[in-house]
């Protein structure tokens, strides 16, 4: 005879209580709750450093049927304080798959919960904005828990890229295995210098399949010892938090602005706009998912996007500072993209290397390639140009 499920409750600050069937670890966790419209790619999602302090709620309602595997992870463990689904089914098949979600968790003592309803709850956050929450299979007391969630700490001035960053220095040149990305451009020597904070790996491997070598810093680093490297570009990664947090990360991205080639991911964005003396702002319930609309005013077209992030950066103040707005979000028409009107600086708040989600941005490495070699900005016309060269590149040479 099987045992009971074990029940677990998250609570929000606002009040709501939902109570479902617990998996993976035991114990009570909490962070900021949001929600991820991706259909496919929970274990990128769980292992991208990005969700460090939140628990995730996907909205597409059946996840772990394809189980987790060993090749697919974007850091080297899990970071999301937990995680919500509508349902884990009980059997998972995939070929490549080791081993369950159920299991993963376990292993890497995340609390999951599954069994509630998750349309609610996300319509919940879409109206009312990101909340505090508590997920528990331990206490039983839905007051207790609501109080615990009003008295845990804000996403808001939290510095969460500390507890995701490297200590030291050190090398990509992680083992690709089955991550073959096909040689789009020769690297031709291009060495670059990546801040690191907390950078999801397929970042790292899109920059090396093109034969860039890479060397990875921790964002507390000086300019002296960015430099100190001769880079020939620098990379600002992704990363957890608030960006109005981490004045040592912007410090050193100052003092490089205008002495190398600069390109930023996400929280890299953030930061390069903080860099140029733009303001940045949280967003009512962040974009996070593989389905996120984005126009290019370069070139006028549509980009489907992966997306995570809870800030943006100001339009007014970073135009101000010579910021030139290059995407905006569809929905909300919040900055997506920008450069610099005479530095070699672009950046997008999405993510190009995808891992999950669409490939439609992947020719912003290129680009950045590019402006490595040239030492200038790239205009939009070249932005229109690589984009078209990547849509019509043999599916061997396509990343």
């Amino acid at each position: 005879m099987s045992s009971s499920p074990r029940i677990a409750k998250l609570a929000l600050e606002d009040g709501t209580v939902f109570t479902g069937r617990a998996f993976g670890h035991s114990g009570t966790s909490e962070g900021e709750v949001v929600f991820n419209t991706s259909m496919t790619g929970y274990q990128e999602i769980l292992t991208d450093p990005s969700y460090k302090g939140q628990i995730v709620t996907m909205t597409y309602p059946l996840i772990g049927n394809y189980g987790i595997n060993r090749q697919d992870v974007e850091s080297k463990q899990p970071h999301v304080a937990g995680f919500v689904v509508k349902e884990l089914p009980p059997l998972y098949s995939n070929y490549r798959a080791d081993l369950s979600l159920d299991e993963y968790l376990k292993q890497n003592q995340i609390i999951g919960i599954e069994g509630i309803d998750t349309r609610a709850l996300t319509r919940k956050l879409r109206i009312g904005g990101a909340m505090r929450g508590i997920l528990s299979t331990e206490i039983e007391d839905d007051l207790k828990l609501v109080e615990r969630a009003r008295h845990s700490a804000q996403m808001a001035g939290a510095d969460w890229v500390k507890a995701v960053m490297p200590t030291a220095a050190y090398e990509w040149d992680q083992d690709q295995g089955d991550w073959g990305l096909g040689e789009v451009e020769r690297g031709d020597g291009l060495h670059v210098v990546a801040l690191d904070c907390g950078a999801k790996h397929n970042i790292l491997r899109h920059l090396s399949e093109r034969g860039v070598k890479v060397t990875v810093l921790p964002p507390d680093t000086t300019t002296e010892a960015i430099m100190a490297h001769r880079p020939d570009g620098l990379f600002i990664s992704n990363g957890p938090g608030d960006p109005a947090a981490l004045d040592y990360a912007v410090k050193p991205i100052q003092g490089a602005l205008g002495k190398v080639p600069i390109f930023g991911i996400c929280l890299g964005h953030q930061l390069l706009g903080r860099a140029l003396g733009a303001t940045t702002y949280k967003l009512k319930f962040g974009h996070r998912g593989g389905n996120q609309p984005v126009k290019n005013l370069d070139t006028g077209r549509v980009e489907i996007t992966s997306q995570n992030h809870g800030f943006a950066v100001d339009q007014k103040s970073l135009e101000s500072k010579g910021g030139i707005v290059t995407h905006i979000n569809l929905n909300d028409n919040t900055v997506e993209g920008f450069r610099h009107k005479d530095l070699p600086v672009f950046c997008v708040q999405y993510h190009p290397e995808a891992s999950p989600g669409p490939h439609d941005a992947a020719y912003l490495f290129d680009a950045f390639m590019e402006m490595m070699k040239t030492k200038k900005p790239v205009t939009g016309e070249r932005l229109k140009e690589l984009q078209a060269l990547r849509e019509t590149a043999t599916p061997s040479t396509r990343t």
